[in-house]
């Protein structure tokens, strides 16, 4: 089997032209049932979060009526490879079942990583995050373009780009996205933001105070304007002294700073530089006042 071109066909006729010629001798469509314990699970697998509840439902259904869609796997030596299908390998082990039936494929490291992220995303079983770190997977491992990332999993190129851009969020952002506490448009709006103290910042605020998408733009806007220049200047730091000088005092403070530099004009003249620190609360003010090492009985 080629995913070179069509995988956008669905993820039937790939499944139908691998088991054509699958590799193991008793590969089958149907009927065929492997040992369990035969079968594991690859590090490459895309989904990783799995719903407790909706995990439940799933066990009490397979303990009724067994496990009624094959997994999707591949031969690896004496084992069976999981390609798509672990929900139902970790319910039927909960249900205390021996065996699964399978369906077994011959497919390549990088047909195996692509039909996994195609299954998962044609039953809209993964979160964005999960979605981009499989993307990665295939970026990382097989060299592949988003433009070749698109066309095998059969998503538009800007769709691709856009999940992977969530990669470079905060790691406790990411988390908060996986365990439903940010929506992907949170996600991806922040995920416009350079420093990641303050990408944790705005998400803490958007799971304590229930912001819409819209309203963490408007907020985001805001912290970002700047009062206009009446004349032309030159800054007196360099943009990259600039970004590491606010970025470790986001990440000293635990909020939201912005550092405008001295500026000089063409007469020679000095602007004043300013530092802002956003505080919501006068406990959070308190706080900032301590890492500052200011004694309160200086106030």
């Amino acid at each position: 089997m080629s995913i070179k071109h069509g995988l956008g066909r669905g993820l039937d006729a790939l499944i139908n032209e691998s088991t054509k010629r699958a590799a193991a001798p008793n590969a089958t469509t149907d009927g065929l049932r492997v040992p369990l314990v035969d079968v594991r699970t690859p590090p490459w697998q895309p989904r990783q979060g799995f719903g407790e509840e909706a995990m439940e439902d799933l066990i009490r259904s397979v303990k009724e009526r067994g496990v009624l869609q094959p997994l999707l796997v591949r031969k690896r030596g004496a084992i069976y490879e999981l390609i798509a299908g672990e929900r139902r390998l970790r319910a039927a082990g909960a249900a205390g079942l021996t065996d699964v039936p399978v369906i077994v494929l011959d497919a390549s490291d990088e047909e195996a990583v692509a039909l996994a992220l195609i299954e998962n995303l044609q039953r809209q079983d993964l979160n964005v995050i999960e979605e981009a770190e499989g993307y990665q997977v295939l970026s990382e491992k097989y060299a592949l373009t988003q433009e070749e990332i698109a066309k095998r999993v059969g998503k538009a190129r800007a769709s691709v780009a856009n999940a992977m851009r969530l990669l470079s969020l905060h790691p406790q952002v990411k988390a908060m996205v996986v365990d439903g506490r940010l929506s992907s448009g949170h996600a991806k709006v922040l995920s416009g933001m350079e420093i990641q103290a303050e990408q944790l910042h705005f998400a803490e605020r958007v799971a304590k105070d229930g912001m819409s998408v819209r309203q963490l733009e408007q907020t985001l806007a805001r912290n970002r304007a700047a009062p206009r220049k009446p004349r032309a200047s030159r800054s007196d730091l360099p943009d990259s002294h600039l970004r590491d000088l606010s970025d470790r005092l986001n990440r000293h403070l635990g909020t939201a700073v912005r550092l405008q530099p001295t500026r000089t004009f063409a007469n020679g003249k000095k602007a004043k530089g300013v530092i802002e620190v956003d505080f919501y609360s006068n406990e959070d003010l308190d706080r900032i006042i301590e890492v500052l090492g200011l004694p309160h009985d200086d106030l």
